[in-house]
C-alpha cells in the first residue's frame, strides 16, 4: 500500500493510476482513517478484502445500479442505504469495519464529484449509499462509456 504516494490528496496521477488492492485513496482514504471507528493501519486491508468481493460482481453493478462516474480504473455507483450490511454479511465485518468501509467509499464517491457534480453526489448520498469498484486498467474491459 502506497499511504506516502499523495498524502494530501491533491496528486491524483500518483495514487489513481491504478487502484491497487482498493480504489480509495488520497483524501478520500485519510478523511476516513481520521473519523472510522478502527484503527487507520487496518482500513486498507477491509478496503481490500471488500475490493476482491466487489471486483467480480462488477457487471451486476453495472446492469442494477445508477454508475455515477467512470475513470479508466474505477467504476463508481449508488445504490441502497442497506447495500453495506450485505457486503458486512458476506465478508463476516463488524459494525465498525462495515461504517468504516462505507464511510470510505461514500467518501470517494464524493471526491468523484468534484467539481460541478459535488453538491449532486453529497446531496445523493443522503439517501442512498456509494460504492466504488476497481476495474483493470485494460480500457477494452469498459466498452460501456
Amino acid at each position: 500500500m502506497s499511504d506516502g504516494d499523495a498524502p494530501d490528496g491533491n496528486s491524483p496521477d500518483s495514487d489513481s493510476r491504478s487502484p491497487g488492492p482498493y480504489p480509495i485513496e488520497g483524501t478520500a482514504l485519510v478523511k476516513t482513517a481520521a473519523l472510522a471507528s478502527v484503527p487507520a493501519e487496518r482500513l486498507p486491508e477491509l478496503l481490500a478484502r471488500v475490493q476482491d468481493d466487489l471486483g467480480p460482481r462488477i457487471d451486476e453493478y453495472r446492469r442494477r445500479y445508477e454508475r455515477v462516474a467512470a475513470e479508466p480504473e474505477r467504476e463508481t455507483f449508488l445504490v441502497e442505504p442497506d447495500h453495506w450490511g450485505g457486503v458486512a454479511d458476506r465478508l463476516d465485518l463488524s459494525d465498525r469495519e462495515r461504517n468504516a468501509v462505507a464511510r470510505a467509499h461514500e467518501a470517494a464517491v464524493e471526491r468523484a464529484g468534484d467539481g460541478d457534480r459535488r453538491a449532486e453526489f453529497e446531496t445523493a448520498l443522503e439517501i442512498r449509499s456509494g460504492v466504488v469498484i476497481g476495474v483493470p486498467g485494460d480500457p477494452g474491459n469498459r466498452d460501456e462509456e
